[in-house]
């Protein structure tokens, strides 16, 4: 396989950087050892490279590191902040227990002193779902033992 010059020109600059696979590097470096053309388009990105190379690096505006921290730093919380947010959390904590007690009822004993969680306590199942299964198969069980 072999490169046209416009395939070459797109990679000469990746080329130049070594960022190209090695099977593309190769197929370049054999483009470039017929092809003046790309071979003059080479020397002008090298050309370009040193010149850039060459400039000095600009240095930063006055004030920028101050600048920077400046905008990293959080502004001071006050104590208030801290107690209320706290307090919020309590209060959740605390209403979220009282209404999940109203919600999920306690299961009940089966004779044994040991306590079974009933899938009765849970109504609606999604059409499909894992527990619409478990609860007809419960069902069955029943009115096996029933007949």
């Amino acid at each position: 396989m072999t490169m046209n010059c416009l395939e070459v020109k797109d990679n000469l600059s990746a080329w130049l950087d070594g960022e190209l696979a090695p099977e593309v590097g190769a197929l370049v470096d054999r483009h470039l050892e017929s092809c003046d053309a790309c071979l003059r388009e080479l020397a002008q990105l090298e050309a370009l490279e040193q010149a850039l190379a060459a400039l000095p690096a600009p240095a930063p505006p006055p004030g920028l590191p101050q600048k920077v921290v400046a905008r990293l730093k959080r502004p001071p919380r006050r104590w208030w902040q801290s107690v209320a947010l706290a307090a919020s959390l309590v209060i959740g904590i605390v209403l979220g227990g009282t209404l999940a007690r109203d919600f999920y009822p306690v299961p009940q004993e089966n004779g044994f002193g040991t306590e079974i969680a009933s899938l009765e306590a849970f109504h609606d199942f999604p059409q499909g779902s894992m527990g619409m299964i478990l609860a007809s198969y419960q069902e069955d069980e029943g009115n096996e033992n029933g007949k």
